[in-house]
């Protein structure tokens, strides 16, 4: 049976857990399929690409864009990580996924601007394929727009020529894209439920995402909202290529 592996960054078993456990949920994946490697806990072991169908990034507590005299050891250590996997993964066409924090990582190795323009808080965002998306494997199931959960301080501002963008919003107009025909990352989060974003917003509530005041408004808005389309993404990468 296919493997895929998971390359996590972040730090607390808690919401490391929950978040690895969502990933293998949606994409309908049982954990004995899915290898993880935890990058926040030390340097990356040897990984033999050819043992896995695919590879799988979900978000993290860093900021490819943020200044390197404000990055910890170990933020400059997983990214160094990341650039060289992201080396091997690209050279070969892996197909990849990354949630999130992908886009920091594999728009930053691609040439990609990524900064804080276009930052969005916790919350619902409205989602938009465009015709290349409409027409992509990965997003087969999806309709035109639809509702994910998403909240980032860093986003694309501007992709590189080769790059395919896949889905889009007002507020953020780079929410997915593609890297040639199997590299693939979202803005939003194809993992979260009202569930895992309220484990997020507790998680994260002095992080800067947001005023600690908003967190039970935020909560609330997370249990009203209707957001069941986005981790078709999951399944869809499974099937695709296992």
């Amino acid at each position: 049976m296919s493997m895929f592996l998971f390359l996590g960054t972040r730090a607390g078993h808690s919401i490391a857990d929950a978040e690895y456990e969502a990933i293998c949920h949606y994409a309908g994946l049982p954990t004995s399929r899915m290898d993880r490697v935890r990058l926040e806990e030390g340097p990356m072991p040897s990984i033999d690409l050819d043992q896995y169908a695919g590879v799988i990034t979900g978000g993290s507590p860093f900021n490819s864009s943020d200044p390197i005299s404000e990055k910890s050891a170990i933020q400059q250590r997983v990214e160094a990580d990341m650039s060289r996997i992201l080396d091997e993964i690209v050279a070969q066409d892996k197909p990849f996924l990354g949630a999130c924090y992908g886009v920091g990582t594999l728009g930053t190795h691609q040439g990609a601007i990524v900064d804080r323009t276009y930052g969005e808080p916790p919350g619902t965002g409205y989602i938009e394929l465009t015709d290349a998306g409409r027409e992509d494997p990965i997003c087969a199931g999806l309709p035109e727009t639809f509702d994910a959960f998403l909240g980032h301080k860093e986003a694309v501002r501007e992709l590189p020529a080769h790059a395919v963008l896949l889905a889009t919003s007002g507020p953020c107009p780079v929410q997915m894209f593609r890297i040639k025909q199997n590299l693939y990352a979202t803005q939003f989060h194809p993992e979260l439920d009202s569930t895992g974003l309220i484990e997020r917003l507790n998680e994260y509530r002095n992080a800067g995402y947001f005023h600690p005041d908003e967190l039970e408004r935020l909560i609330a808005e997370a249990l009203a909202a209707n957001v069941v389309h986005p981790q078709q993404i999951l399944k869809n990468f499974v099937e695709v290529y296992a």
